[in-house]
């Protein structure tokens, strides 16, 4: 039987009004990217917040464990585009962790996401290296071969067309250049699945209600983490992108994942 990521494909090949998923439900390809940006308008100002609440905080250990693998060099200019990024939580640690030549340009397609993240960047004084721009990752508004690596975080689950985005990340980074995308995945273990997926649906909701006001923005965050690919299906997608070198490393039993590519 077709996955769910394979019948959106399937609905966009063969319909003249295709259809996407959207959490659990399906919606015109043309509306998804509304919903989506209705949602990170609405979570903006609590974003980084609620990821400290529907984590435990283990979301910073996983993104210093993508730091780790970047390992952003210390001595020579070294240019990231971070997708998805928009309160700039990734590319402050990326400017941490390289050196005085790091450059990092943000790339999110909500206004609002990167209104927040120049606030904390002016407010942190990260603005003189990080650039913060409202765009779109299946249509990236710089030029091919531009950026020594690619960075996205929970973000490209989020994406309508993946493959299109994959395409875009392929394009803009230099020969030699590094794809790492952290993504919230599948576990390893059916029964720790089931209880997540039970935390996860009446938890999480819950808490987005009690701390923004409005707890449908969250219940959407969970059932598309639940419709993501798998971690090998989303490796051969970028595989088939182009990349080579392709891996993944899964945290906390494979709650998230962390996935490698190489532009060759």
């Amino acid at each position: 039987m077709a996955k769910p990521l394979q019948l959106a494909y399937l609905n966009h090949m063969v319909s003249d009004n295709p259809t996407v998923s959207f959490g659990f439900r399906n919606v015109g390809e043309d509306e998804r990217q509304t919903l989506v940006n209705d949602v990170f308008s609405k979570a903006a100002a609590d974003y980084d917040k609620m990821n400290d609440l529907m984590s435990s905080g283990l979301h910073r250990l996983w993104k210093d464990d993508m730091m780790t693998m970047l390992n952003p060099p210390k001595s020579r200019p070294f240019s990231v585009l971070d997708v998805a990024g928009g309160t700039g939580d990734i590319a402050f640690r990326i400017l941490d962790s390289g050196g005085l030549q790091t450059r990092v340009t943000v790339a999110d397609i909500s206004p609002q996401m990167v209104a927040e993240g120049k606030r904390r960047g002016e407010k942190e004084g990260r603005l003189d290296r990080c650039t913060f721009t409202v765009g779109n990752a299946e249509q990236l508004a710089f030029e091919s071969h531009s950026f020594d690596a690619y960075t996205i975080a929970f973000g490209i689950r989020n994406v309508t067309h993946i493959d299109r985005a994959l395409a875009e990340a392929q394009r803009v980074l230099k020969p030699g250049g590094r794809f790492l995308c952290l993504e919230f995945s599948h576990l390893e273990n059916e029964l720790a699945q089931k209880a997540y997926d039970a935390y996860s649906f009446t938890v999480i909701p819950a808490v987005g209600k009690v701390v923004t006001g409005d707890g449908q923005p969250y219940r959407y965050l969970v059932e598309s983490i639940r419709m993501f690919p798998k971690q090998e299906e989303f490796a051969e997608m970028i595989r088939h992108a182009g990349f080579a070198r392709v891996s993944y490393r899964n945290l906390s039993g494979g709650v998230v994942a962390i996935h490698s590519g190489w532009k060759i």
